[in-house]
């Protein structure tokens, strides 16, 4: 093996260009993800499971699997005007819920996220707990602010690399894991018809190596900044349409840019469609099943020259709402 694929490989970089967090193409959907401020966001326990194929066709490429859950502390969330609907079918997104919008008391809200992403040799399974605080700042807006904190097992199946050496010196002492705590923050402003959040991950610096050998201890971990706002507009009383943009930033490498829509049905179905810079365009459909399920998925184009043995990229979302007494159908707070 090259000495330069050797070193690559060695210092953890998870990702083309270094990215080591996973990419997910539904953020929109579960911000959670990435902002520990959107812990118990909505009136119920808001459960997620999901699934991420990146780049398939391509041998090794990234797959990733993650659960989250998140939910509000006490009674306090289940606000005396927050909207009921005992039959399904209602919609609490039309154009009317705007004009009924009260924000929600100050509360507290819990989660956790457990994500295993596998790319290559290395294997990155993370635990995180958040917590956050809903500020109510007037009758129509709040501001949440949020953090969370973990642990990351990084593993590197050493027996399936292939060398040219066997004796290669980047192996003595090698190591097959390495834990290291995890401690992300974020901020997050929502209203009725709009959102804005910044978050940033892996906040501790922490050195990453897998070899005993001083020269190829150069590896780390580095921060992830991710932006994100979006805005919902109203094409009929029914029928709605939400862009976003997300911005990621990670020191050393491009800006990553992603432009999304959603355009959403009462509150049964929703399409979308977005845009990835120099890596892949998009396009989204999702299912509110019932009160307590929901279904979404996406699939992505690749742009990038990666697209010669890339046959795209697929995610899925399984979504429960659980604990919901006002049997919602679709989520009232995030978009």
């Amino acid at each position: 093996m090259k000495k330069w694929l050797l070193l690559l490989i060695l210092c953890a970089n998870v990702r083309l260009y270094a990215q080591q967090r996973p990419q997910y193409t539904q953020y929109l959907l579960n911000s959670y993800l990435l902002n520990p401020a959107l812990s118990g966001i909505e009136n119920y326990t808001d459960v997620k499971v999901g699934y991420r194929q990146q780049w398939a066709g391509l041998q090794d490429a990234p797959k990733t699997a993650f659960v989250s859950a998140h939910w509000a502390l006490g009674d306090e969330y289940l606000w005396s005007n927050a909207l009921s609907f005992e039959t399904d079918g209602n919609d609490p997104r039309a154009r009317s819920y705007t004009q009924n919008y009260t924000a929600s008391p100050a509360h507290h809200g819990v989660g956790f996220i457990a994500v295993s992403d596998k790319a290559g040799q290395l294997t990155t399974t993370t635990f995180d707990m958040s917590y956050a605080y809903h500020l109510q700042l007037n009758n129509q807006l709040n501001l949440s602010l949020g953090v969370a904190g973990g642990i990351s097992r990084i593993a590197i199946d050493i027996n399936a690399l292939l060398f040219e050496n066997p004796q290669d010196p980047a192996l003595n002492n090698a190591v097959n894991a390495r834990l290291l705590p995890d401690l992300s923050v974020g901020a997050w402003l929502y209203g009725a018809n709009f959102f804005s959040g910044l978050s940033v991950q892996q906040i501790l610096p922490q050195k990453l190596s897998f070899s005993g050998d001083k020269q190829y201890q150069t590896g780390k971990q580095v921060q992830h900044v991710f932006l994100n706002s979006g805005y919902k507009f109203y094409l009929a009383e029914d029928l709605n349409i939400t862009p976003s943009l997300l911005f990621k930033y990670t020191p050393n490498i491009p800006l990553s840019v992603d432009i999304n829509v959603k355009m959403g049905f009462k509150d049964r179905i929703w399409i979308g469609a977005g845009y990835r810079k120099q890596d892949a365009l998009n396009m989204m459909a999702g299912f509110n099943i019932s009160h307590l399920f929901n279904l979404s998925y996406s699939y992505d184009v690749t742009t990038s020259t990666l697209n010669q043995a890339s046959k795209g990229s697929h995610e899925i979302v399984l979504g429960l709402l659980l604990n919901n007494v006002y049997k919602v159908v679709c989520p009232q707070r995030q978009w």
